[in-house]
Formats: C-alpha cells, sequence, structure tokens
C-alpha cells in the first residue's frame, strides 16, 4: 500500500513555522499510525480565531482524513494553544475512525442471509 500524504495548512495568524507544522505532524501521525494503511490521506489546518486577541480556546485544529475508498471525515479541537487544539482534534480523530473501520469489519463477517422467494 502507498504511504499516507500528510498535509499541513495554518493562516497567517498562527505562527507557522516549520517547527510547529513538524511537531503537529509528529503528534498527528503518531495518534493516527494504526489506521496509516487505511487512510490515503490527512489534512490539518490550524487556525487562529482572535487573532493577535488571546482567549480560552481560540486555536483550532480541524483535521480532515480520507479513508481508501470511504467519504472524508473530518473533526476539530479547540484549545488555548495550537499543540493541546492539535492533541485534542487527533484523539478526536482516532476514536471516530476506531467506529468507521470497527463497524465496516463488523459488517464485512456478518453473513448475508438468503433471500426467500
Amino acid at each position: 500500500m502507498s504511504t499516507m500524504q500528510f498535509q499541513f495548512n495554518t493562516d497567517s495568524s498562527v505562527m507557522g513555522t516549520q517547527e510547529v507544522a513538524a511537531r503537529i505532524e509528529a503528534q498527528v501521525r503518531k495518534r493516527l499510525e494504526r489506521f496509516a494503511d487505511r487512510l490515503t490521506r490527512v489534512e490539518v489546518h490550524v487556525t487562529d480565531v482572535n487573532g493577535r486577541k488571546h482567549g480560552a480556546d481560540d486555536k483550532h485544529c480541524t483535521i480532515e482524513a480520507r479513508p481508501r475508498g470511504g467519504r472524508p471525515v473530518g473533526v476539530t479541537g479547540k484549545a488555548a494553544d495550537v499543540d493541546a487544539a492539535a492533541r485534542i482534534a487527533a484523539n478526536t480523530m482516532a476514536e471516530r475512525l476506531e467506529r468507521i473501520f470497527g463497524k465496516a469489519a463488523r459488517h464485512a463477517h456478518d453473513p448475508s442471509p438468503d433471500k426467500q422467494i
């Protein structure tokens, strides 16, 4: 299988340094690594909704995962700093993918009922 693509996006108000991008990518990849062979792409978007004004939960991290052969899945984490927002979003995404892939695996093993004519 091909490796999962990773894309990091940030708006101009979040310090989009390579260090922040690398740190968040490593964190998200680690949390979603067990799904990597089932995902074609993961996009991370980090925004600061208040810009220069600070506030509680003003950093948002949205993660969109694209399961192979499935519809995209999106989640958002909100926190006072980008690392915490990314951690919240990655945990939520892992839970969501667990439900999606777990449900698919359960249905794949269910015997289809014989049709009565």
